[in-house]
């Protein structure tokens, strides 16, 4: 069975990317799609590894080329996602965690339907506003434009699958990890190995 595609959103500074770097560590079988992005890289992010940084012209010659499963406008960044990878991942079985925006999810839910969102939200606004100053990644204009635009973003989580409100690290990781295994363990996606094994159905 092909595997499923784990959809992770959430406001900049919510600590999505944290939760998922963790989740990969602690439960096995997963791939990751490294998005594309037009940005420059913050602090010790690398390149190929958390995400793509390419420039504005090449990423214009992906969307031209359908080479981009989703993308959009973040602010003054584009970012996208390679539709090939994810189809050799879990045409492997694999399943496969990424990190967009809602506009992303959307269009990853519409090609593929087994899609598994889930939206992390800060425990409160003004939490995520020191959230985004201690991490040191933008200037204050930024941090003011991503604080006026939270509210609306999260206004999004309404249409997920699953919201994760993380005011604890840990505990947040937790969550996301028991969202990944019961959808595993749902009886369609076992059901193959059932067969297999008991020849029952």
């Amino acid at each position: 069975m092909a595997g499923l595609l784990f959809v992770f959103s959430a406001p900049s500074g919510t600590g999505k990317s944290t939760i998922v770097r963790a989740l990969k560590k602690r439960v096995g079988g997963f791939g990751y799609s490294i998005s594309y992005t037009t940005r420059e890289a913050r602090g010790n992010e690398k390149d190929g590894v958390d995400y793509h940084f390419i420039d504005r012209v090449t990423f214009d010659e992906m969307v031209k080329t359908d080479a981009l499963v989703e993308w959009a406008k973040v602010y003054s960044d584009l970012y996208g996602t390679s539709f090939s990878s994810i189809k050799e991942q879990t045409a492997l079985g694999c399943d496969v965690l990424l990190d967009v925006d809602a506009q992303g999810a959307k269009s990853l839910k519409k090609r593929f339907e087994d899609s598994v969102l889930i939206y992390v939200l800060p425990p409160s606004l003004e939490i995520l506003h020191k959230r985004l100053i201690v991490r040191g990644a933008d200037t204050e204009s930024v941090i003011r434009n991503r604080m006026k635009e939270a509210p609306h973003l999260m206004e999004d989580c309404l249409w997920y699958d699953y919201i994760i409100l993380n005011d604890d690290l840990e505990e947040a990781i937790e969550e996301a990890k028991a969202i990944v295994i019961s959808e595993r363990c749902r009886t369609k996606r076992r059901l193959p190995s059932v067969k297999r094994l008991f020849g029952t159905g």
